[in-house]
């Protein structure tokens, strides 16, 4: 088994455990997250053996239906934490469009997290509306991107950062050849994880 096949078995066994916690912590059945998430309780209960790698699409699911941001099912919990470049937890969209490098998140139950994202070249990424409450802070720390905010587009060249309600439909789109580096800040404003 190569050490990547390794990284998503790892990974697979970490979000599974991580979910299946926090589901028995709010006291909920597989049928009732599946209701929440729309997420079938098989694919779910496979995610909690840690027998399904969940794409990010599915994990997103997951998280608004538990009102939790994604870092809690992704980060391993630490008191002391370096984020290395291209180490750690990785997490793909379906299309593999963009990668997503949780950083940090608060420990417990904050209302903070942390994101490294990678966007293909001539890609876009649209993850849909997330939880209500939710802030995105993104920066463009190499190429450009446009954000797409309802039907508004921003166009952010490097270094160029954009605030916006995480809960509208948006999109993050590389107009170049280049893959574009993004750092998000996603703060949750009810606190609830």
């Amino acid at each position: 088994m190569d050490e990547y096949q390794k990284e998503v078995e790892k990974l697979a066994k970490q979000v599974g455990s991580t979910l299946r916690n926090i589901r028995k912590e709010k006291g909920i059945s597989l049928q009732q997250l599946s209701e929440q998430t729309g997420v079938s309780a098989l694919t779910l209960g496979n995610i909690e053996r840690g027998e399904a790698n969940p794409s990010l699409a599915v994990i997103w699911k997951i998280a608004n239906g538990l009102r939790i941001p994604i870092s809690m099912l992704l980060n391993e919990q630490q008191e002391v934490k370096i984020s290395r470049n291209h180490e750690g937890n990785r997490v793909f969209s379906d299309d593999e469009a963009i990668r997503l490098e949780p950083m940090f998140d608060t420990s417990g139950y904050g209302s903070m997290e942390i994101h490294r994202a990678f966007l293909k070249g001539n890609e876009e990424y649209t993850p849909g509306a997330h939880q209500p409450g939710v802030v995105e802070y993104v920066t463009v720390m190499e190429g450009e991107v446009q954000v797409k905010v309802d039907d508004e587009v921003y166009h952010l060249d490097e270094y160029d950062s954009i605030k916006f309600k995480g809960d509208r439909e948006h999109a993050y789109i590389n107009p170049t050849d280049q893959v574009a580096v993004l750092h998000f800040v996603m703060t949750y404003a009810d606190g609830r994880r």
